[in-house]
C-alpha cells in the first residue's frame, strides 16, 4: 500500500506565499515581532502584512499599524499559521 503525499511547496519562498492571507508572526533580528495578516511577498521575502502589532523584545505591544512594509533582510523568521498557533494572541 503506498501512503498518499500531500502536495507541499519546494521552496521556501514558495511555502511563504502559500501563507498569503492568513495569520503570521514575523521576527526580526533585533528581537521585535509582529503579528499580522500577510499581505505580500516579493523574490526578495520583502512582506507586506496588513491589522498589525507590534511587540518589543520583551513581548510588550508596542503599536498597531493597518499596513506595515518589512525588509526582507532584517527577518530572522517567519511563522506562518499564527492564528491556528496562539488564536488567543493572534486575535488581540
Amino acid at each position: 500500500m503506498v501512503a498518499a503525499r500531500t502536495t507541499r511547496p519546494s521552496t521556501p519562498l514558495k511555502y511563504l506565499r502559500s501563507a498569503v492571507n492568513q495569520t503570521v508572526l514575523i521576527k526580526l533580528k533585533d528581537g521585535y515581532e509582529y503579528i499580522g495578516t500577510l499581505e505580500l511577498v516579493d523574490h526578495t521575502m520583502n512582506v507586506v502584512l496588513s491589522d498589525c502589532e507590534e511587540y518589543d523584545d520583551q513581548g510588550n505591544k508596542v503599536a498597531r499599524y493597518g499596513k506595515v512594509l518589512i525588509r526582507g533582510s532584517h527577518i530572522l523568521f517567519v511563522s506562518i499559521n499564527y492564528g491556528q498557533i496562539a488564536p488567543e494572541i493572534a486575535l488581540g
